[in-house]
């Protein structure tokens, strides 16, 4: 057992596996104690999120570049025989590889980044991280409505960005264009009703309309766009059953349903106010009892 032993450690690839194992392990240990003092010093909730997957991230490279630097005599004669292992383990992870090349293009080509709201794989929520082959989200809609989480934490390939459009809600320009339809009785002051429209979006939506401004003028430096508009506009149609008024404005990507419940609660204020000038058309049906038929029936002759 002992000259066993002994042959197995005067061989230098012996040497070497355990001197690589030794290797690894402290990175892993240094790893893990420099994550654990992030989480206790940085108080930034970004900050500690970044430093952590640099760390992990370094960690890979300095174990890859060790156990080279280790191997590094022996990899000429390994070359064929990788290559030969290499054709075939390409075929069967062919899926882990889309995957964590999705993962170089996530972050050179700018697909998204931790903290963005993004829609991917039929799948809508927010990015709360991204690995080498997935990424992670937290769901929303499903069976719950407007942009509200469901509590499910759903994992993503990230091959997914090379076989589907990826949707990202809040890149470059951070707003979403929104509309809400309000439905006005004919014979109501439709001309007030426009003014008071306007009033409404102008007051609640001012802020918005001014940061999209700005972040439009950004994007377009960036990208060939035409000059948009991101002051609020009312536009009005009739229809068979009521004059239907219809807002448009922009909204930060994080508050459309709140900022919809404002717009119809003061909209509504405003409306009630009019004292019957102007109000909300519904839907009403009628029901009419059909008039008795009598049916009078004669003999032939």
């Amino acid at each position: 057992m002992q000259s066993l032993l002994a042959e197995w450690l005067s061989n230098p690839t012996v040497i070497r596996a355990i001197s690589a194992l030794i290797g690894v392990l402290i990175i892993i240990l240094v790893a893990r104690i420099a994550r654990s003092s992030i989480t206790r010093y940085v108080s930034g909730t970004d900050s500690r999120y970044r430093l952590r997957k640099f760390i992990t991230f370094l960690a890979y490279i300095l174990v890859a570049l060790m156990i080279s630097l280790i191997f590094s005599d022996q990899l000429g004669s390994l070359t064929v025989a990788f290559g030969v292992a290499g054709a075939g383990v390409a075929f069967a992870l062919q899926e882990v590889i889309a995957s964590f090349a999705g993962w170089f293009a996530i972050h050179f080509a700018q697909f998204y980044k931790t903290g963005d709201r993004v829609e991917v794989g039929g799948i809508k929520g927010d990015v709360i991280d991204i690995s080498f082959l997935r990424t992670i989200l937290m769901e929303m809609r499903e069976w719950v409505d407007g942009d509200l989480y469901t509590g499910r934490v759903v994992r993503v390939a990230n091959s997914f960005v090379f076989k589907a459009p990826v949707y990202n809600y809040s890149g470059e320009f951070p707003f979403l264009w929104d509309e809400i339809k309000i439905p006005v009785k004919y014979g109501c002051d439709h001309k007030l009703a426009r003014k008071l429209l306007i009033g409404v979006a102008d007051k609640v939506l001012v802020d918005y309309a001014k940061e999209a401004a700005v972040s439009w003028e950004a994007f377009s430096k960036k990208f060939l766009l035409e000059t948009a508009i991101t002051d609020p506009m009312v536009s009005m149609v009739a229809n068979d059953n009521w004059i239907e008024f219809t807002l448009r404005y922009v909204v930060d990507y994080k508050k459309r349903r709140t900022t919809k419940d404002l717009l119809f609660s003061t909209i509504l204020d405003e409306f009630s106010a009019t004292d019957g000038a102007v109000e909300i058309a519904s839907a009403t049906f009628h029901l009419v009892e059909a008039p008795p038929i009598n049916v009078k029936l004669s003999q032939g002759a």
